[in-house]
């Protein structure tokens, strides 16, 4: 089958590798019909996630149809259109009893790696390093799915790919975030990146009745498609984003605040990014952190700083001062996508919110090294990038 292959930091490359098999009884294997480029994956593209391997098939946003399954999947069958997240989850162990089925405790065959650096594993995830299993992604033709009877999801004929692909991860995520945040009616809300989880966040708090919302970004198209979501907007290279935000709240700082941003934050002032860079370059620190350092410092006393941007090991400078002594709450993870999505699936097909709005460009999968330059760069009002095998 043709698969899109990480070789190299910011080189990626379409093979033909071999057609994915049954291994255990829970896996089905899928016939994609639709993959996208995350954000995410450009923290592999460039470089920043460790244990990637020259070869390794990319992707954790994909959705098919089912054309094979192993003797213990009795609730899926061939023909079946499902949609996958892109936490690898059991579903029997003790965190997927609690819903939080990022943090499988079976998913992952090479969890003494992630051990290593975090502490504890996390989940499996699809396409995102051996650290978290080395499974391949779903920027391919197939993809084989372990736990499918726990993990696919179940879609209607009537509902085109493009409205509910984004279910296997930045739908659920944005909406994550604003859940982190308990974000209610009358909250006004900041949210750092306008990339499309920051603007599935935005939409999600708005479902959840916040009364203003806030978007930080720097690209005209980002913040104009915020905008039209119904979000105000600042461009970060223009304003002192923590000056504008209390200026626009009367002083207080927003009630909540959400990093969608994450390890790959850029920050306007030229000095403060250097730093960050340098010290990513000597190994003294993995991530540049302006994003959450400076919700911290906006939200307003006794707020919650919500995290769905992704982060990998260490930063530096973090402004505990501040979190301590006005009783803020942070809440990060990699989204607990089974718990959300037929929460969600139920908001899309009653018409709460078509997800293709995130959609710029469509590509065939052999197009997918293009694709990747076209969305690191945001070039060409690069939003989203849907992949077609």
């Amino acid at each position: 089958m043709r698969a899109n292959c990480w070789t190299g930091k910011q080189s990626v490359e379409v093979r033909d590798v071999p057609d994915p098999t049954i291994l255990n009884r829970r896996d089905a294997i899928v016939k994609i019909t639709s993959t996208a480029i995350c954000g995410s994956d450009l923290h592999l593209y460039n470089g920043f996630i460790p244990t990637m391997r020259e070869g390794d098939v990319l992707g954790h946003e994909f959705m098919g149809e089912i054309v094979e399954t192993g003797p213990g999947v009795d609730n899926l069958s061939v023909g079946d259109r499902v949609v996958v997240p892109f936490p690898i989850a059991c579903g029997v162990c003790g965190a997927c009893e609690r819903g939080l089925t990022s943090l499988c405790e079976n998913s992952n065959p090479n969890a003494g790696i992630a051990e290593k650096l975090m502490g504890h594993s996390p989940a499996a995830l699809f396409g995102y390093s051996h650290m978290l299993g080395g499974y391949p992604g779903g920027q391919a033709e197939y993809a084989r799915v372990p736990f499918a009877d726990f993990g696919a999801l179940k879609v209607e004929s009537d509902l085109p790919d493009e409205k509910v692909l984004f279910l296997s991860d930045i739908f659920p995520t944005g909406y994550m975030g604003a859940d982190m945040a308990e974000v209610g009616p009358g909250d006004v809300v900041a949210v750092w990146g306008c990339g499309p989880v920051g603007q599935f966040a935005i939409a999600s708090c708005f479902l959840r009745g916040a009364d203003r919302v806030i978007a930080v970004d720097r690209v005209d198209h980002r913040l104009q498609l915020a905008r039209e979501t119904g979000a105000e907007t600042l461009d970060y290279e223009q304003v002192s984003v923590p000056e504008a935000l209390a200026e626009m709240t009367g002083g207080r700082g927003p009630d909540k605040c959400i990093d969608a941003v994450g390890m790959e934050a850029h920050h306007a002032n030229g000095a403060l990014h250097a730093y960050d860079r340098t010290k990513q370059a000597v190994g003294l620190e993995t991530e540049r952190p302006h994003v959450l350092r400076e919700a911290i410092m906006s939200c307003a006393n006794g707020g919650i700083v919500s995290v769905i941007g992704v982060y990998g090991g260490v930063v530096d400078k973090f402004p505990m001062g501040s979190f301590m002594n006005r009783y803020l709450t942070m809440r990060a993870g990699q989204c607990h996508v089974h718990r959300y999505m037929p929460k969600l699936l139920e908001h899309i097909r009653n018409g709460d919110i078509d997800p293709s709005f995130v959609i710029s460009h469509r590509l065939p999968l052999d197009r997918a090294p293009e694709g990747y330059r076209t969305f690191v760069e945001k070039a060409d009002g690069c939003e989203k990038v849907v992949l077609t095998p």
